[in-house]
């Protein structure tokens, strides 16, 4: 961290500052250091200052809040470059509002690689899932960066299977560097640091994951991007706001379609109909466009065979659960067979089967038959 940083994180505890205005006055004065160092009359100089946030950064004196904030980030394991590093990532200093920080766990040159968002939905049809795979996979052999957001679904789907194949890739967080959201990815957040890839967030440490960073934070995973797969959507899923994020950052869009019969698909198929982005079959529609050849030494067989969506034994759940998921190992799948072997009511049974679809580790099939995703 440099110290230029450490004032900007300063002028970001101000009340009324915005990013764009911050960078507004720095790029009037020169750095953010040189605005501590003005008058209020000084300040009230420069284009857009008024007197108010004047005299807030004249007075200015919460030093030991900063200190606060740079050692909790240091505890973390967590980098912090600024807008003005030179290790903050090109392509994302050229969107329209890109943060002014960002905090980095793991590698901070994986964000200036050639990187392929994947999204969609945090409930994924088995479609989606096997898309997901299938695309990350072939992300992987063509030498890209998959960058996603973390949630539940085809987010994580996207970063396991990169992990599981040693390949760096980047998530996004809509919380701060030491809020993982959702938990139960923190073991995924590890294996992604310790695979060279990077965990970021441009919120402060200790910023919970309220409902309204997810849809800023999807700026970001497209702003790092060449290029948004949407892999499913439905007309109000928060996948079709990254596509539209990236249309404004003039990235490619590429769209996987739906039977129209998969109303998690919807959006997909509308985003296609109004040519907001490429229909895409198979890779080799990305790759065209991007220009890629396959890396010579592609995915060996037992290596792209060995890929799982999800490993119960590696995620941090309860104890039932972890039974439950052994008896559907075993190839008991009726509800009632489940309840038997675990020694469990069904009522608290069909609780604890829906938690484990939330997390995408259990799917269910028509006749209360529940198997491993």
């Amino acid at each position: 961290m440099t110290l230029e940083t450490k004032y900007l994180l300063a002028l970001q505890l101000i009340p009324g500052l915005g990013n764009q205005r911050i960078r507004s006055f720095i790029k009037q004065t020169g750095t953010a250091e040189k605005l501590f160092q003005k008058s209020v009359s000084e300040l009230k100089q420069l284009s857009g200052l008024g007197q108010t946030i004047a005299e807030s950064i004249a007075s200015f004196s919460s030093w030991d809040l900063v200190d606060r904030i740079l050692d909790k980030s240091e505890s973390s394991d967590a980098q912090i470059i600024g807008f003005n590093d030179d290790l903050y990532p090109s392509q994302l200093s050229q969107i329209y509002d890109p943060p002014l920080t960002l905090w980095v766990r793991g590698s901070v040159s994986v964000l200036s690689t050639v990187g392929l968002a994947i999204v969609g939905s945090r409930n994924p049809s088995e479609y989606a899932k096997k898309v997901t795979v299938e695309f990350t996979k072939q992300a992987v052999a063509h030498g890209l960066t998959v960058n996603s957001g973390l949630a539940y679904g085809v987010d994580t789907i996207a970063h396991r299977v990169c992990t599981d194949l040693q390949s760096p890739t980047v998530a996004v967080l809509g919380s701060g560097i030491d809020v993982i959201y959702p938990s139960s990815n923190s073991g995924l957040v590890q294996k992604i640091v310790d695979c060279g890839g990077a965990v970021v967030s441009e919120y402060l440490p200790g910023t919970k994951p309220d409902a309204g960073n997810f849809p800023v934070r999807n700026r970001i995973v497209s702003g790092l991007s060449k290029g948004v797969l949407v892999v499913e959507t439905s007309e109000k899923g928060g996948s079709r706001i990254t596509a539209n994020l990236a249309l404004d950052q003039n990235r490619d869009v590429f769209i996987i379609p739906h039977p129209i019969t998969n109303p998690n698909g919807t959006g997909c198929n509308e985003l296609i109909k109004k040519g907001c982005g490429k229909l895409v079959q198979d890779f080799s529609d990305i790759s065209e466009e991007f220009q890629l050849e396959r890396n010579t030494n592609p995915l060996s067989p037992e290596k792209s065979h060995s890929i799982s969506v999800l490993n119960w034994r590696e995620l941090p759940i309860s104890d039932e659960l972890k039974k439950i998921c052994s008896v559907l190992e075993n190839n008991i799948s009726q509800i009632d067979d489940i309840a038997e072997n675990t020694g469990m009511s069904t009522q608290e049974l069909l609780v604890r089967l829906l938690e484990l679809e939330f997390q995408n580790i259990v799917v269910q099939r028509s006749g209360k038959n529940f198997f491993l995703a």
